[in-house]
Parts: structure tokens; C-alpha cells; sequence
């Protein structure tokens, strides 16, 4: 059997890192490494005749540092393991059957770090952070948004109508909720043609830009045909639920797609929620942004969603020996990846007003807060909601307290008696 540990080796540049906490089954932790080193490369369960010399020394991956005390190890793999361009093959290398292995009880992979070999081959967002900004004029303070309630149950015209009342109150961005794509209440054709007609005179109206965010979420070809009919209807915007749709549906989009594109994480929990097993947000995220998605949900440090407060402000810091040269000062989103522009993280979940001068402490202005009973719960509805929202939002830009801003703001001062802060 070949031997995958080897403590003098240094990552070369041309190597992606795996980083996982693994607990064995009854086994040593170097052997179980051993192991996963095996099988999410050119070994298995025993010595074959056709695994030749070269092959063990072009392609055997290296255990390089094993942490005893907090059950991590960290694996080297050569760029030759994997396919250009090709995320499901990478997964399926570093994420496949070592999950399904006896000799493991939990595996969880916390991080990838990519070469420039495999990065530079990918698109990225078309565009980024900067991009978004420069579409909705907005160049310093966060952008805000509100996803219409209840998430499903309204009509297409009922829906338009909710989201023009946020937009000329001061909202940016309307998002449809991650379950409502084509349901016979509500279609999507129509709720596109509406809503974007409503956006259109919602610009007339406040001379701001607004962005609709429709849901296409559905089997890869209809979602292109949905895309196709955002952009005939002069939409900038489609949101997909990465994790449910697959890698390989949004590589497919992003090849194809002109607009922005804002990735909901519905179901991530199911696979990052366990911190001893899965896959954790920071790995998937690197991905995302890999794979070309602008916006990305995080959840919120200050809202329902659960999430580690580290994952959650930093979308997962980097590990000290990042192959991926970047500004340590700065979130996983926002670090410089060779070609690759930087992801705008969402934060959602439970947010109101009262909340926002926090969540812009934790995360800067770099972000988009989006609101939902936070918006349309407020005591006086909707629009009061989102003059409420923008007004927490102009405070804390300008140094101000909530408490003294709401004085001579009353959407706000209901807000905060509604929620607090």
C-alpha cells in the first residue's frame, strides 16, 4: 500500500488543499487520513497491479500536517487530479465516496484552498460587487432589499403591487422567496412581466435604480428559458437555489446568463449545519464564487438563521498557508482570486431595523441587507417598512443612534418599538 503521509512535503504551487476534521472508526487518526488520501485519489481498498510507479508519483496525493488535538488533517492534491472548468468532477474527488467510508465516523471538509491552475480556468461573477454597484448607482452604503410576503399565496398582480410599494419607499432590490417559481397562483411569466413593469415606474418615479430579483429556480433547460424571458422583459437579475439546483445546473447558467446572478442557499443547512460532519459554507461558497455567482445568502449574525459568528462575518477566514495569495483584512467574498471579481454576500433572516447598525459593524457596507417580516411586518405596513428600513440605514451611515434618529423619524421609531434593538 502506498504511504500518503509525508511530513517534509510543502504544497507546491500547482497543489489544491483539502482541509477536513475527521473522526475515525476505531482506527488511528494517521491510518483513517491515510484512507481518505486513498480514495478520493488513485487508490483503493487494495494494492493493484495497474497502479504504476509514475502514476504514484505524478498523482499520490499528500497528508502534509495532521492537527491530533482538533482531529484535522490537510491534504495536497496535484492540479493533474482534476478536470479544467469542471466542479461536480472536483467534489466528486475531494467530497465523494470518503463520506461513505466504514472507517470513518464524521467527516467534514472546512475549506479548499485553489490554485491559480484551477482558478484561473473558471469565470467567476460577470459582475461582482463593483458591477452591482455601478448598476443601481449606489456607491457606498449597503444595499437594501425586501423579499416579498407571504413567501408564496399572492398573485402575480398582488406580488408587482407589494413590490413597488418597497421600491418607492426606499428599497433597492425585491427578491421572490426561494419556493416560489411557477405555481398555478402565481406565474412566473406573468409575475415578471408585472413586476418589472412596476420597477419601471418605480425609476420613473424616485429617479433611483431598482432591481428585481425573479426566482428561476427549476430543471436546467426551463430555468434557461425562464432567464431568456427575464431578459426579454429588460430584467437584470435572476436568483437560483444553488444548492438544490447542483453544481453542474449553475455552470450551465452562468455560461449562458448575462445578468446578475443571486444564489439562495435553501438546503445548505441539511449538509453544513453538523460542524463534526458535511460540508461546511465556507467550502461551498469558495465554489460559488468559482462558478460565476454575484450574490451569495450567508444568513445573518444578528438574525434567525443559525451560523457561526466566524462564517458568518468572514464567510470562513482564510487558513494560514492559503495558496490563493489575498488581503487577509478582507472576507473570503471580497479577497482578490486572479480573474475572479469578488461575491456580494446577502445577509437575511429574521432582520428588522433595529438590527442594522450591528450587522453593518460585523460586515461593513459591502453587503445587501434583505428584510422580510421585517419589512412588511411593520405596524403600518409595507411601505412604512421600507422608509423605516432605509432610515436605520441612513442613521448608522451618518454616526447616529437609532434611538435619536427615530425621534424626528417615526417609521423608524415604530420599528423599534415593534422589535427593539
Amino acid at each position: 500500500m502506498l504511504e500518503y503521509i509525508n511530513w517534509n512535503y510543502k504544497p507546491s504551487r500547482n497543489d489544491l488543499i483539502a482541509v477536513y476534521y475527521l473522526e475515525p472508526n476505531n482506527i488511528s487518526l494517521e491510518e483513517a487520513a491515510e484512507n481518505i488520501a486513498a480514495e478520493s485519489s488513485i487508490g483503493t481498498w487494495t494494492d493493484v497491479a495497474t497502479l504504476n510507479r509514475d502514476i504514484a508519483n505524478r498523482l499520490k496525493p499528500n497528508i502534509f500536517d495532521i492537527d491530533r488535538k482538533n482531529s484535522i488533517i490537510k491534504i495536497a492534491y496535484s492540479d493533474e487530479l482534476f478536470e479544467e472548468n469542471n466542479i461536480p468532477q472536483i467534489m466528486s474527488s475531494i467530497a465523494g465516496n470518503i463520506f461513505g467510508m466504514g472507517i470513518v465516523n464524521n467527516l467534514r471538509l472546512l475549506d479548499i484552498e485553489f490554485p491559480k491552475s484551477i482558478v484561473t480556468k473558471f469565470q467567476g461573477p460577470r459582475y461582482g460587487i463593483e458591477g452591482i454597484r455601478k448598476i443601481l448607482k449606489v456607491k457606498q452604503r449597503p444595499l437594501v432589499g425586501t423579499i416579498i410576503k407571504p413567501k408564496v399565496g399572492l398573485s402575480a398582480k398582488e406580488h408587482a403591487r407589494v413590490a413597488y410599494q418597497a421600491w418607492m419607499n426606499g428599497l433597492d432590490i425585491i427578491k421572490d422567496d426561494e419556493n416560489l417559481t411557477n405555481q398555478n397562483f402565481n406565474r412566473f411569466r406573468e409575475r415578471i412581466s408585472e413586476t418589472l413593469k412596476y420597477r419601471d415606474l418605480a425609476e420613473y418615479k424616485t429617479g433611483e435604480k431598482k432591481m428585481y430579483v425573479p426566482n428561476i429556480t427549476a430543471e436546467t433547460l426551463e430555468m434557461l428559458r425562464r432567464m431568456e424571458y427575464v431578459r426579454e422583459n429588460n430584467g437584470e437579475c435572476i436568483m437560483v437555489d444553488v444548492f438544490t439546483v447542483g453544481f453542474s445546473a449553475l455552470q450551465t447558467l452562468r455560461k449562458y446568463s448575462k445578468e446578475v446572478i443571486h444564489g439562495h442557499r435553501a438546503m445548505h443547512a441539511a449538509i453544513t449545519r453538523n460542524k463534526k460532519h458535511g460540508i461546511s459554507m465556507l467550502a461551498l461558497s469558495k465554489l460559488y464564487r468559482l462558478i460565476g455567482i454575484d450574490q451569495l445568502h450567508i444568513g445573518a449574525i444578528v438574525g434567525k438563521m443559525e451560523g457561526e459568528a466566524k462564517e458568518v462575518i468572514k464567510i470562513g477566514d482564510e487558513i494560514e498557508d492559503s495558496l490563493v495569495k489575498a488581503d487577509k483584512k478582507l472576507n473570503i467574498m471580497e479577497q482578490k482570486w486572479y480573474n475572479i471579481k469578488p461575491m456580494m454576500p446577502v445577509c437575511s433572516g429574521g432582520l428588522h431595523p433595529g438590527k442594522i447598525p450591528k450587522l453593518m459593524k460585523y460586515m461593513g457596507n459591502s453587503l445587501i441587507m434583505q428584510f422580510g417580516g421585517g419589512c412588511h411586518g411593520h405596524p403600518d405596513g409595507t411601505e412604512a417598512g421600507a422608509r423605516a428600513i432605509r432610515q436605520a440605514v441612513d442613521a448608522t451611515m451618518k454616526g447616529i443612534s437609532l434611538k435619536e434618529y427615530a425621534k424626528k423619524h417615526i417609521e423608524l421609531d415604530k420599528a423599534l418599538n415593534k422589535w427593539g434593538m
